[in-house]
């Protein structure tokens, strides 16, 4: 009886381990990198202090395409943010000015004016200046994906977000990496794509353009008002994003220095690497579009340590 007793235990051990094996491996070199670049954020906003959210239900399930969704949030995701503070960070001030220089809807072409063209060079050059950005040109400056001369480095920054190309076919150049992941896009009016900002999430609900529908996470995950990344549903201009997902707080310089390290450190067309930053646990996509960026954005696995106290037990 023991022998057998023994011989189930060795068979769910195995079960147990195949079960671990099928979950992908944290990638620590990049957690500890981007914790590193989580304490270098000064230009972060602090929960509660700088803005208060707001999570309120959890969002039901909705086609892609449809419209008809039911509101499981009376209120507005963003209660209160400090639009003084936002104003006075320079990389933000500089960031907000890009917000209005795109056309919504994909194959419909893009136009770059002169000043649009400074506007860019302004918040490229800000960013270049926090210890956020110089960290990550370090790193991969060490790994030979980057130059170490800042022009250099500037101008693969501005090929990997802002180039334009097609993402709508027998168009003109309708997107890059910046308008897909933090202006956002609607593609044949029916679909949001992209739109990965809380800056711009709060700025087009202030307006009233968005309206937030309730998050969305798994049954025993309640976000709590200082997680730093959501995953939710909200409808824009009357389309529906079923489901999104965005930081929470940080700077744009933050966000970019991540998915620029992602981008630059693989080369496959897609890739997800799963990383502890702070107290959450995230899978991180990054998809290209040639020699730039597709989208990327945050995806909350657990939050508030809870996937520490999980495979603790």
């Amino acid at each position: 009886m023991a022998a057998r007793f023994c011989g189930v235990l060795a068979l769910l051990t195995v079960f147990l381990s195949g079960l671990n094996a099928s979950r992908p491996a944290v990638n620590q070199e990049l957690s500890n990198l981007f914790n590193e670049l989580w304490r270098l954020d000064v230009n972060r906003m602090t929960p509660v202090t700088d803005y208060t959210i707001s999570v309120q239900g959890r969002a039901g399930f909705v086609n892609q395409g449809s419209n008809v969704v039911q509101d499981h949030a009376s209120q507005p995701l963003f209660s209160n943010v400090n639009e003084n503070k936002l104003k006075n960070i320079t990389t933000v001030s500089r960031f907000m000015k890009l917000l209005d220089n795109y056309e919504r809807s994909t194959g419909m072409s893009e136009r770059v004016t002169t000043e649009e063209l400074t506007e860019t060079n302004l918040f490229l050059d800000a960013v270049l200046e926090t210890d956020v950005m110089k960290r990550a040109h370090k790193y991969l400056v060490s790994k030979g994906q980057s130059s170490s001369n800042l022009g250099l480095f500037k101008s693969q920054l501005h090929l990997i977000w802002f180039k334009l190309y097609h993402r709508q076919r027998n168009t003109g150049l309708d997107s890059s990496g910046f308008e897909h992941v933090f202006v956002g896009e609607t593609k044949s009016r029916t679909e949001i794509i992209g739109f990965h900002n809380w800056i711009q999430f709060y700025l087009q609900e202030k307006s009233t353009h968005l309206d937030y529908k309730g998050y969305k996470a798994r049954e025993r995950d309640i976000p709590d008002q200082d997680d730093h990344v959501l995953n939710l549903q909200f409808s824009w201009h009357g389309t529906v994003k079923p489901v999104g997902s965005a930081f929470i707080g940080t700077s744009p310089e933050f966000e970019m220095a991540l998915f620029t390290i992602i981008f630059l450190m693989n080369t496959e067309r897609s890739t997800t690497v799963l990383v502890n930053i702070d107290q959450c646990q995230m899978e991180l996509v990054v998809i290209r579009h040639g020699h730039s960026l597709g989208t990327a954005y945050p995806k909350l696995l657990s939050s508030n340590n809870r996937h520490v106290r999980q495979y603790s037990h």
